[in-house]
Formats: C-alpha cells, structure tokens, sequence
C-alpha cells in the first residue's frame, strides 16, 4: 500500500468519526445552516492541522511532558464541551445565538488544542508514519490531512442541514438539541472520568 493511500485512509478514520468538534459542527449546522458553519469547520481544520505539524517537529523534545500536557488540556477541553452541551441542553428550541456566542473560526481552532482526541490522533500518526524523523513527510501527512479533515467536518455541518430539513417546528428542534448537547455532556464526563481514574492509578 501507498505510503500517500496510508496516510489519507488514516486521516480519513480520524476525522470522519464521532467527536465533541464534530458534534459541535453537526448542531451548529442544523441550528444556522452550512454558511454560518463554516468558520467554525475552517477553524477546527487549520487548528489541527497546526497542532499536527507542531507536535510533529518537536515531538521527541515533548514525548516525556505528553502525559502532563493531555491531562491540562483534558481538564480546559472537557470544561468547554460541557459548557456548549449545557448551552444545548437548555435551548429553548429556536435559533437564539448571537453572534458573540455563535461556533467561530477561534472556537473551532482552540477545540482542536484542547481536544484530547486531536491530541491523540496526532501522537498516533507522528510514530506510526515516522514523522519526526522525516520534515518532508511530515509536511506531505499534513497537507493530506487538512483536505482529508476540512472535507469530513464539512461532512457533518452538511448532514446537519439535512436534519434541519427533517425538523419543522421549535419542539422538533429542541428535542435534536437536548439529544446533542446530552452527548456532549456525556462525552465531557466520561473524559473527565478517565482522566481522574488515570490520575490516581484506579
């Protein structure tokens, strides 16, 4: 197999899958449409993608302060997930953000670095791929996986504007909301649990 095909079927596994950012994206394109959504969708992109090649350039200086840094970012991340799960949970089932409070390209990108998912991904492929030893592969992975990721969470604000065509009144969308942000909610406490759990040897 392709060393090119690898890497793209990896990003893809990645990026496509279930994840508080993809959740965000999928509620957010539900709520505003594929136009409102976007910022956030190019935000998460590049902020991983960054993340990525950062990680990728200094990993060998970072490998020992991994652990640390998970657990800080876990902690921050997880307070933002539940934070937008809560916001969703108590919506009163019509499109009552603002623009302050509206997914941004920042919220997308400041996701990915708090995201412990991201962060995983990222370790992952660096040592399955050698990317630290390579500043050429590793320029060739992250440019396959910006297209690879902003084109799966487009994915999910676009099947987000499907689902809104499903929905025709307040309590349709209140009901997807509460159903959303009780995942986000969920997500945040199971991390959080794993990250004590972790902590304390348990």
């Amino acid at each position: 197999m392709s060393i090119m095909v690898a890497m793209s079927l990896f990003a893809l596994s990645m990026s496509i899958s279930p994840g508080p950012v993809n959740l965000i994206t999928l509620t957010t394109g539900t709520n505003l449409g594929i136009k409102k959504t976007m910022p956030f969708v190019s935000g998460a992109t590049v902020g991983f993608t960054l993340l990525l090649y950062l990680l990728g350039l200094s990993y060998v200086q970072l490998a020992g302060e991994y652990n640390q840094i998970i657990n800080v970012l876990s902690l921050l991340g997880n307070g933002y997930v539940f934070y937008m799960g809560y916001k969703l949970l108590t919506s009163k089932g019509k499109v009552g953000i603002t623009p302050s409070t509206q997914p941004s390209f920042i919220h997308g990108f400041l996701l990915q670095w708090l995201n412990p998912k991201a962060w995983g991904a990222c370790i992952v492929g660096i040592t399955a791929f050698n990317l630290s030893e390579s500043h050429y592969q590793l320029t060739v992975f992250v440019a396959i996986y910006f297209m690879v990721c902003y084109l799966s969470i487009t994915a999910w604000a676009l099947f987000g504007v499907k689902i809104n065509e499903l929905i025709h009144t307040p309590q349709h969308l209140k009901t997807f909301n509460t159903l959303m942000g009780g995942c986000l909610v969920v997500i945040a406490l199971y991390l959080g649990i794993n990250m004590l759990l972790k902590a304390f040897d348990l």
